[in-house]
């Protein structure tokens, strides 16, 4: 069983990230959240070569690290995360594990040379850091296009999501 959700800010830019999803969390899950720090050197994580992080990286150093608890830890951050076969994520997670991460690196319409809107930003997270989340509850991805577990390849199909579970994928959960 699953007692609580550790959100771990991963550097200081994401600390007001982590503070705005905590307060979300609770409400999603029906689990209380909490905020930790978590000693993470995310310099191991990186890849010159790509000029991006490693998520599966930071999976294991959340893991090392996380709190000894029945719970879930899933860390925030802002550098450009990836998986050697995919180009980026907007994050990575455990299949029916205890760890997850989530970057809003991608999630900033500055990135793609758009006005800026942090409110939109972290509404992302938001679903990102659910979605992710999610997974370690081992949900995979639904069908459903307004569930908030539906894949997204890009950053609009973030928007087209709700922030929450459709009825059968929390379903899943409760189980």
């Amino acid at each position: 069983m699953t007692s609580i959700i550790h959100v771990a800010p991963l550097h200081k830019p994401a600390e007001g990230a982590a503070r705005r999803i905590v307060r979300r969390l609770p409400e999603i899950f029906q689990i209380p959240a909490e905020i930790v720090t978590l000693d993470i050197d995310l310099k191991k994580a990186f890849n010159p070569a790509r000029r991006q992080y490693h998520s599966g990286t930071i999976l294991a150093a959340l893991l090392e690290r996380a709190p000894a608890t029945h719970g879930k830890v899933i860390g925030v951050t802002e550098v450009d995360l990836y998986i050697p076969v995919l180009t980026f994520v907007f994050g990575e997670a455990q299949l029916d594990g205890r760890a997850a991460v989530a970057s809003m690196h991608r999630l900033r319409n500055s990135f793609y040379g758009l006005p800026k809107d942090e409110d939109l930003a972290f509404d992302r997270l938001e679903k990102e850091a659910v979605h992710e989340l999610g997974h370690t509850f081992n949900l995979r991805h639904c069908e459903n296009y307004s569930c908030v577990m539906h894949s997204s390849t890009y950053v609009e199909d973030i928007d087209l999501k709700y922030p929450t579970f459709c009825r059968a994928c929390f379903a899943e959960i409760k189980r």
